[in-house]
């Protein structure tokens, strides 16, 4: 077996044994395969083995990729179309061409930001799915908003008319214990929850974007249903050539 594909069924049993001691149903968790830096080849490996849904941090590297592999003949023909998500963080200036050729938006940390992409979204694209980031330790280093932001936040994005607001993404600081990830996790699950109950049904969010290589199975426990993993699957990342 290829050593991507090996290593995306050795990720997918961990997913699946990690919803299953929480009592969960894996199918509820998506495997977002963090593409940042990686070559069309090994993204291509990652489609072969079942992967549609792919995770970028830098622009015009994206755009170059999500081009040539969504035009590829027989790129249709997947199990599903491949959905681009943007992970990494988003400066002003580049909401445009996020807005055009992304699927979702996993990095919204601030109003302004939100507004853009809903003003800079194409109408025949349909709605740009978001995640609200949330800096769930109040780290100086890390951008997002904190805790007692988000509320206010989301309640004016889900205004915003080309916009779907999916839920929360957070990057907690690491831990070596499996009992302090899942406190960080507890807490956006909760924070997603408390924003829900200010939100009619078709407006609630359905999305907890967090858990990463090291730390998936805490934030599966804690009712992740999207894990971002890169190493695991493409391998230890080459310095990014600039």
């Amino acid at each position: 077996m290829p050593k991507i594909e090996n290593n995306i069924s050795l990720v997918a049993n961990r997913v699946e044994q990690a919803a299953r001691d929480a009592n969960r149903d894996p199918s509820e968790i998506l495997l977002l395969a963090v593409s940042k830096t990686r070559s069309t080849e090994d993204i291509r490996s990652a489609i072969n083995a079942g992967l549609t849904n792919f995770g970028e941090n830098y622009v015009q590297e994206a755009v170059e990729k999500i081009a040539l592999l969504n035009e590829e003949p027989g790129a249709e023909l997947s199990r599903e179309p491949l959905q681009w998500h943007f992970i990494g963080p988003l400066q002003s200036n580049k909401t445009r061409v996020v807005a055009e050729n992304f699927n979702w938006v996993h990095s919204v940390d601030r109003l302004k930001i939100a507004q853009r992409l809903s003003e800079q979204r194409p109408a025949e694209l349909g709605p740009l799915n978001i995640c609200l980031q949330v800096n769930i330790d109040n780290e100086a280093s890390k951008s997002g908003f904190s805790s007692d932001e988000t509320l206010t936040a989301a309640l004016a994005i889900i205004k915003l008319p080309n916009l779907r607001l999916r839920g929360l993404m957070a990057i907690p600081q690491s831990q070596q214990s499996e009992e302090k990830q899942k406190n960080a996790f507890s807490t956006l699950h909760n924070l997603r929850d408390l924003i829900n109950q200010s939100l009619d049904n078709s407006d609630k969010l359905d999305t907890l974007s967090m858990g990463m290589s090291n730390d998936l199975e805490a934030a599966i426990s804690q009712g992740s249903t999207m894990v971002r993993v890169g190493t695991d699957i493409f391998g230890k990342r080459a310095a990014k050539q600039r």
